[in-house]
C-alpha cells in the first residue's frame, strides 16, 4: 500500500479553513467580529511555529459551543461550498487526482477542528482525513478538544495511530505541505514535497532533495 498525506490549508488551498470558517460565522451573525482580530493574533505565531493551539481551539471553537453535530452540518456543508472549493488549486485537485488514479490511500491531515477537516477532504473526493478531535458532552459539542492535537509532532502521532487502526503498513509515502509546522511528517515521508514554502522552508527542502512546488490559484 502507497499513502499519499496532504496538509489542507496553503497546501491543497489558497488559504487557511478556520480563519475562513470564523469569517463566515461573523457573516452569519453567529459569531461576534471581535473573535476575528484574536484569531488573527494567535494566527500570526502559527507562521513561527510557536502557536499556543490550545489558547487557538479555545477561542475558535467558542461559536460552536452547545452545538448538536447534525444541526452544524448544514452549515458546515454550506462554508465548504460558497468559501473553500473555490479556492481549492487546480494542481492540488490534479495532485490529488493522480495519486487516487495510482490507486495510493490519500488521506488529509490538518491542525484544523476535525468538523471543519472531514467535510473538505469529502467535497475534494477524499475518504480519510484526520483533524483536531472535538469533544462533545450529552449529544453537543463542548467547546473543548480530546485527545492530541494534529499540530508538529502530533501530526505524525496521530497518523500513526490512523495507521495502526486501519492494520495499515505504508509501502512508499508521499507527503505535501506548505509548513515549517509539518517538518515532523515531511521527514517521516519517503517523498516529500514543498508547497508554496516559505525561504526556510525551501532551503530546507533544497538541502533534503525534496520536491518544490508552486502552485497558483
Amino acid at each position: 500500500m502507497k499513502l499519499a498525506i496532504f496538509d489542507l490549508d496553503e497546501t491543497l488551498i489558497a488559504g487557511d479553513s478556520a480563519s475562513l470558517w470564523l469569517e463566515f460565522m461573523v457573516r452569519r451573525k453567529l459569531a461576534h467580529a471581535d473573535i476575528l482580530v484574536q484569531e488573527k493574533n494567535l494566527m500570526s505565531a502559527y507562521y513561527q511555529g510557536r502557536m499556543d493551539m490550545s489558547a487557538y481551539m479555545t477561542l475558535t471553537l467558542a461559536p460552536i459551543r452547545h452545538w448538536q453535530p447534525q444541526d452544524l452540518t448544514p452549515l458546515v456543508d454550506e462554508f465548504v461550498l460558497q468559501d473553500i472549493l473555490p479556492i481549492v488549486y487546480p494542481e492540488a485537485r490534479a495532485r490529488l487526482n493522480w495519486h487516487q488514479a495510482q490507486g495510493h490511500r490519500v488521506v488529509i491531515i490538518s491542525a484544523t477542528g476535525e468538523h471543519l477537516v472531514k467535510p473538505i477532504a469529502r467535497a475534494l473526493g477524499v475518504e480519510h482525513a484526520i483533524g483536531i478531535m472535538l469533544e462533545c458532552c450529552e449529544g453537543s459539542y463542548s467547546g473543548r478538544t480530546r485527545g492530541v492535537y494534529s499540530y508538529q509532532e502530533g501530526k505524525l502521532t496521530r497518523l500513526q495511530d490512523w495507521l495502526q487502526k486501519q492494520q495499515l503498513t505504508p509501502s512508499l509515502s508521499y507527503a505535501y505541505s506548505d509548513s515549517l509546522n509539518d517538518l515532523p511528517l515531511l521527514q517521516y515521508a519517503d517523498q516529500a514535497a514543498v508547497v508554496n514554502g516559505d525561504s526556510h522552508l525551501r532551503l530546507i527542502a533544497q538541502q533534503r532533495g525534496w520536491e518544490l512546488l508552486d502552485w497558483q490559484h
